[in-house]
C-alpha cells in the first residue's frame, strides 16, 4: 500500500512529516529508496532544524546519498513552473491523452537521440551498489596514490546519535553501557549526555567519530543497537546530525 503524505511545501504538511520520520531513518525502510527520493523531489528546500529535527536529519541523509553519487560541481539550474514529485496514488485521476505532433524529418533524428538519453537515465540508480567498473576505477586510484608515495586521506564524519529508552523504568546507566560497548574499527565514541522527552522519560545523545569507508551508522543501528542485548534497554535510534569533518 502506498504511502500518502500531505502537501510537504506547507507547514502542517511538513509536521506530518516529521512526526513520521520521528521512528524512522528512511520513508519505507533501513535504508534509502526510491520513495526518499519522491519525497525529496517535492521538498524546495531543507526543513528547519528547529522545528523539524527528525525531517531535517533525514534530508541531510539523503542528501549525503546523493552528493556521493554525483560529486561533480554544478553551476546553479533553475526550473521554472510546477512541483516536486508526491507520493499520493493517482489511480482515480483520468488522463486525457496529448495527440502528438509529427515532427519534421531534421527534428526527428534529433527525438531519437533525446529519447535514447533519456532511456539512459532511466536506468540510472541512485542508490545501488558499486558496479565493477566502479570497483576497479576506485582500486586503480588506490594503487595509483601508493604509487605517488602520498598518503591517503582518511575521511572522517561527526555523528549524534539519540537513543531512547522503552520507558521510565529503564537503567540510562546500562542503556549507554550497550552503546559504549559496541567497539569496531573506526568507530570512537565521545560525550554523552542525558535529554528529558515528558512524562519522567530521559532520551541518551551521544557523540561518535566514524571513519566513512568503515563504519556505517546505519548498519551501526541496525545490527548492534536494534538486537539484544542492547534491545533490552533501547526502544529506537535516530541520527540527529551528521557532519563530515
Amino acid at each position: 500500500m502506498a504511502i500518502v503524505f500531505k502537501d510537504v511545501s506547507t507547514p502542517e504538511g511538513l509536521q506530518h512529516l516529521d512526526a513520521f520520520l520521528s521512528s524512522r531513518t528512511f520513508v519505507s525502510g533501513h535504508h534509502a529508496s526510491l520513495d526518499d527520493l519522491a519525497v525529496y523531489g517535492a521538498l524546495s528546500a531543507a526543513p528547519p532544524a528547529s522545528a523539524f529535527p527528525h525531517a531535517s536529519r533525514w534530508y541531510s541523509k539523503v542528501s549525503h546519498s546523493l552528493g556521493s553519487k554525483f560529486p561533480g560541481h554544478g553551476v546553479g539550474v533553475h526550473v521554472g513552473g510546477g512541483s516536486g514529485g508526491s507520493l499520493e496514488t493517482r489511480e482515480k485521476e483520468e488522463v486525457v491523452p496529448e495527440v502528438a505532433a509529427i515532427p519534421p524529418p531534421a527534428a526527428a533524428e534529433e527525438a531519437a537521440v533525446a529519447k535514447e538519453e533519456e532511456e539512459d537515465d532511466d536506468d540510472l540508480d541512485l542508490f545501488g551498489e558499486e558496479t565493477e567498473e566502479e570497483k576497479a576505477a576506485a582500486a586503480q586510484r588506490e594503487a595509483a596514490k601508493k604509487a605517488s608515495g602520498k598518503k591517503a586521506v582518511i575521511g572522517k564524519s561527526s555523528v549524534l546519535l539519540d537513543v531512547k529508552p522503552w520507558d521510565d523504568e529503564t537503567d540510562m546507566k546500562k542503556l549507554e553501557e550497550q552503546v559504549r560497548a559496541v567497539k569496531l574499527d573506526g568507530l570512537f565514541w565521545g560525550a554523552s549526555k542525558l535529554v528529558p522527552v515528558g512524562y519522567g522519560i530521559k532520551k541518551l545523545q551521544i557523540m561518535m567519530t566514524i571513519e566513512d569507508d568503515k563504519v556505517s551508522p546505519d548498519n551501526l543501528i541496525e545490527d548492534y543497537l536494534s538486537v539484544e542485548p542492547a534491545s533490552d534497554y533501547i526502544q529506537s535510534c535516530d541520527i540527529v546530525a551528521f557532519n563530515k569533518i
